[in-house]
């Protein structure tokens, strides 16, 4: 093959795996099980596979890339019809932590259990305390709410109570205690329609920074918090935008936070440690499905969790659900500006290139001749 077929073969194999990489389509898991309704979803980076609950079952299953759907654990001693929430997955320890909460007209039931991943054995049950000066009577639902987990490197686990607005504590041994009512909690208005059925959920989403706090989105103000991780101290992060029902979080390993509701999944990102935040993109989704979780997946992918919740809590049956990837519009612009700012520096490489090898067969020429 000529020297300027090869270069021409070369420019043409950067712009077909440019042009792939553009036009991937966003990675789609459908996955069955009767009548499941996750609420709750994480990522299992050793696994590599996603951990999801259920409205309806004392089961935990793990789901592939793939779609294929196994049961992590299954545990019979667990209260009849108790929901599983929030999940997260301990890498340090090797255990999966997970928010257990029975609803009305059930008896009152929050509980953080944690599970070895390796033997799938339950390490503990840690019952929840309830705050004794929190009024039961000024709820409508009166009853506390153990919404998500998140855990630090210590094996310490951080929930967030719904309803009564403030955030446990879990120790390693499973120890739990009230760790932080922050006036912060409470001092902002509710940004939703009293008739609204979730117009009561407060704290939700959570998330452990390995800088020593946490972040949690209220759902009912739209407001996200900054907490300390040692002493509980909070204080809201002041934001360009509100966000609308905000219910999961996540943080990528370049300090992009996602933010996922029922509608929309936002993008934010702080350059003074979260004091101040931007949200810089949003992207919509599908409002049938009900997103409730987003975790950060494999090559550092958003993934939103479609779990019909809303059609579960009516009682309909479903056994298909979904794990769709959600990219940033933003992003995505900038990625397509650097692919052809690297087209253009192949080709100007490739016309170098071909002026070089033109100047050496001129010279081969003129010592032959």
């Amino acid at each position: 093959m000529s020297p300027i077929k090869t270069g021409l073969l070369f420019l043409i194999s950067i712009i077909i795996f440019t042009s792939l990489a553009v036009a991937g389509e966003p990675h789609v898991i459908d996955f069955r099980w009767p009548n499941l309704y996750p609420e709750g979803m994480t990522w299992d980076p050793s696994a590599q596979h996603f951990v999801v609950g259920s409205l309806n079952h004392r089961t935990i299953l793990s789901v592939s890339d793939a779609g294929v759907v196994e049961t992590l654990i299954s545990d019979p001693t667990l209260p009849e019809n108790v929901t599983v929430l929030g999940l997260t997955v301990d890498s340090t320890k090797k255990r999966l932590l997970v928010c257990l909460h029975s609803f009305s007209p059930l008896p009152p039931f929050n509980a953080l259990a944690a599970y070895d991943l390796r033997t799938r054995r339950r390490l503990f049950l840690s019952l929840l305390p309830s705050d004794p000066d929190f009024p039961v009577s000024s709820t409508r639902r009166g009853r506390d709410v153990a919404n998500d987990v998140a855990v630090d490197f210590k094996g310490n686990a951080y929930v967030t109570n719904s309803i009564g607005n403030f955030i446990w504590k879990v120790n390693e041994d499973g120890e739990a205690s009230i760790f932080s009512k922050a006036p912060a909690f409470t001092r902002y208005p509710n940004a939703m329609d009293e008739n609204d059925p979730f117009n009561d959920c407060g704290l939700n989403g959570i998330t452990y920074v390995s800088n020593g706090y946490l972040l949690v989105v209220q759902s009912n103000t739209g407001k996200m918090f900054k907490v300390d991780a040692d002493d509980g101290k909070a204080r809201v992060v002041l934001l360009n935008r509100d966000m609308v029902m905000p219910d999961g979080i996540a943080m990528r390993r370049d300090g992009v936070v996602l933010v996922v509701s029922s509608q929309k999944l936002w993008f934010l990102k702080s350059d003074d440690g979260w004091s101040e935040g931007v949200v810089y993109d949003k992207t919509d989704i599908d409002e049938e499905g009900f997103a409730t979780s987003v975790v950060v997946g494999a090559e550092e992918r958003a993934y939103v969790l479609y779990g019909h919740v809303m059609e579960g809590i009516t009682g309909k049956g479903r056994v298909k659900f979904e794990i769709v990837e959600v990219r940033s519009d933003k992003e995505s612009e900038d990625e397509h500006v650097w692919i052809f700012v690297l087209l253009g520096l192949g080709f100007a490489y490739f016309l170098f290139w071909r002026f070089q090898m033109k100047q050496l067969v001129q010279n081969l020429d003129k010592k032959i001749n």
